[in-house]
């Protein structure tokens, strides 16, 4: 199984989904998990041995739902994803670096990324499954968790929309320096994936590239259950 995640994501046309990461700070890959793996994922939400933590999100005034962290080790299939997706992101991080005029740069391996997250006493793993019922929703919001993060991240959709759960669009927001915001409302399939900017990305300007930020949610949820799957690739402190 292991292996066939990994042959999946090494075949993705990298090249096209890197040009939309550009042009739009966001991509919607095509199916990238089979029908079996989202529901091993799903049931696995009942497994409490998995997680660090459970967050209640109506308790934060995060929005209404919940979410849990996993633990290392992470299940397989997630330490997978993690691993061989992240390559593929960290030279557009490294090139958006450069557009910006920022003076970071992101190694070439996720577990390189993860000992720098070390050294800053980032530890703790991010990925996450989250639940939605009806009625709830999900905050814009930017998933940062420390002095180090990396600029993308990953929300696949582990449930099937309109046979699931109706409701529940993924949102994006981007904030434009004096204009006014731009939302993109996303409905994916079950299996699908968006990989899309943890912070900001960088819009040709007159004067060069300037920052667009861009914040991420979940509209609220008018019947049944939906559930994800976010891959985070930087720790917590």
């Amino acid at each position: 199984m292991i292996e066939a995640i990994k042959n999946r994501i090494e075949s993705l046309n990298w090249a096209e989904h890197t040009q939309n990461l550009n042009e739009k700070g966001y991509v919607h890959l095509p199916k990238l998990l089979t029908d079996n793996e989202c529901e091993q994922l799903t049931r696995d939400y009942n497994a409490p041995n998995l997680y660090r933590s459970v967050i209640n999100m109506k308790r934060y005034q995060f929005g209404s739902g919940e979410y849990k962290y996993f633990r290392y080790p992470l299940p397989p299939i997630i330490e997978e994803l993690r691993q061989t997706i992240y390559p593929h992101l960290a030279s557009v991080a490294n090139e958006w670096m450069t557009k910006l005029k920022i003076e970071k740069r992101f190694p070439a391996s996720l577990n390189e990324l993860l000992e720098k997250c070390r050294q800053e006493g980032q530890n703790r793993p991010t990925p996450l499954i989250l639940k939605y019922g009806v009625g709830d929703w999900n905050a814009l919001h930017q998933d940062l968790y420390g002095e180090v993060y990396f600029p993308f991240q990953v929300v696949f959709f582990l449930t099937q929309i309109r046979q699931d759960y109706t409701g529940g669009e993924f949102v994006m927001v981007e904030n434009r320096p004096r204009m006014q915001s731009k939302p993109v409302v996303l409905q994916a399939n079950r299996a699908e994936a968006v990989i899309f900017t943890t912070n900001f990305r960088p819009v040709a300007g007159s004067k060069g590239y300037y920052r667009a930020v861009m914040r991420h949610g979940v509209s609220e949820v008018r019947s049944g259950i939906r559930v994800n799957l976010g891959l985070i690739f930087h720790d917590a402190t």
